[in-house]
């Protein structure tokens, strides 16, 4: 689906989607729980079908309740299910793929998984490194990755003890392991060998696990300590706002846009609350630098405040965006220039020069945060801003188009 989006400021109220992130962690640490629980607040976005669509092949329960809740049947303490194993279709969602391989490990002892667009070619090597150390089976070819415990049946395919891996990949992996080490029979440690990017998302998860009654603790600033023999107990919780989509109304505000954001939690442990000070950060004229390791989500959106503002501004530390749904750095670069804006890529930054854009076409590269900073730069453009391929939004905010429109947005059908 192609849209046209002719120049217009919006004006009004947002509430952002639940957080995705917040939710495929409640989800799993449902799953895992010997009972029912009660999840509130879900957004059907693509990647959280995505993780209720695995979870249930894995053996958990997940129904719809009507009022927009769901129940969720967990899987229980130690249960391992026969063969023949199911094929898991993680869909385009990394945070699927990377926490629920460590989950079927444990639930299955082995399992497939398979995925579209870019994601089996998204990095997955800080686990095969791992698990062939742990004695675990790793292939992956023809776009299915298998993975196989070699325990048989009724037997962990993991042992309790020391995980290390690097922390400058992804917070995924951290919180894939953090989701099944509880489950083990002895206590585990899980140890970042670089420095830990992205720590809020584990914070994140602490707090999932913490819902259902799992306890972890920091030892230090790369090291978390995981008791084993816990179980995962039942629970009732609702899906909070979503700072990261939250990013891109407030970068419509700072293009001029009259509109307030609703529904957040100041004290969240979203990393990407940040949006909030690097707003005002990127109000004050001049040159700035902004390290994106910590909120490499908020990239697009704050590429977009970068683009009108007066002075130039280097986001640093972000390597990592080159290895999302599409190559991130690249594809913002490319919008900017292709609405006439001054933007340069290099490995792991990319510098943005403020001043005017006048509009024309983007293509969206299948990138859902592509699409929707499009649309928010689009409000400062002098010209009509045409977005191939926009319905990939249904990634994450599946009604994005239509707040847009509530909130004065013009847009064509093309």
């Amino acid at each position: 689906m192609d849209l046209q989006i002719i120049p217009k400021k919006l004006s009004g109220a947002v509430t952002p989607p639940p957080s995705k992130s917040q939710a495929h962690r409640l989800l799993i640490a449902a799953a895992l729980s010997g009972g029912v629980s009660v999840l509130h607040g879900l957004a059907e976005s693509q990647d959280i079908q995505a993780t209720r669509r695995c979870l249930s092949a894995l053996g958990a329960g997940i129904e719809d309740l009507p009022d927009g809740a769901l129940r969720v049947h967990g899987l229980g303490h130690g249960i391992v299910m026969a063969p023949p194993y199911a094929l898991l279709d993680c869909g385009e969602s990394g945070s699927t793929l990377r926490f629920l391989i460590p989950v079927a490990l444990l639930v299955q002892g082995e399992a497939s998984f398979t995925g579209r667009g870019r994601l089996m070619e998204r990095p997955l090597k800080p686990y095969e490194d791992l698990f062939r150390e742990k004695g675990v089976a790793w292939k992956l070819e023809d776009n299915v990755l298998t993975v196989n415990g070699g325990r048989g049946y009724d037997a962990l395919a993991l042992d309790s003890g020391a995980y290390r891996l690097p922390g400058n990949v992804s917070s995924q992996f951290f919180t894939g392991l953090l989701f099944v080490l509880p489950l083990l029979n002895g206590d585990s440690i899980l140890v970042s060998t670089t420095p830990l990017e992205s720590r809020d998302y584990l914070e994140m998860t602490r707090q999932a696990l913490a819902a259902a009654g799992v306890t972890t603790r920091w030892a230090d600033e790369n090291t978390l300590c995981v008791p084993g023999g816990q179980a995962y107990q039942p629970f009732t919780a609702t899906v909070e706002a979503d700072w990261s989509q939250a990013g891109f109304w407030y970068a419509a505000d700072f293009l001029d846009s009259q509109v307030e954001t609703r529904g957040l939690d100041p004290d969240s442990a979203q990393g990407d609350k940040v949006v909030s000070e690097l707003y005002w950060k990127l109000a004050r004229p001049g040159d700035a630098e902004i390290d994106v390791s910590g909120c490499p989500d908020l990239l697009p959106p704050l590429a977009v405040m970068a683009a009108v503002r007066s002075g130039t501004t280097c986001f640093t530390n972000a390597a990592r965006l080159r290895m999302k749904e599409s190559d991130r750095l690249s594809t913002t670069a490319a919008a900017l220039a292709a609405l006439g804006g001054r933007a340069e890529e290099g490995p792991d930054f990319l510098t943005v020069h403020g001043g005017p854009l006048t509009g024309g076409t983007v293509d969206s590269a299948n990138d859902h945060r592509i699409a929707m900073a499009a649309a928010i730069a689009a409000t400062a453009c002098t010209g009509p801003v045409t977005i191939r391929g926009a319905e990939c939004v249904q990634k994450s905010y599946p009604d994005f188009w239509e707040v847009y429109r509530s909130l004065g947005g013009d847009i064509h059908v093309l």
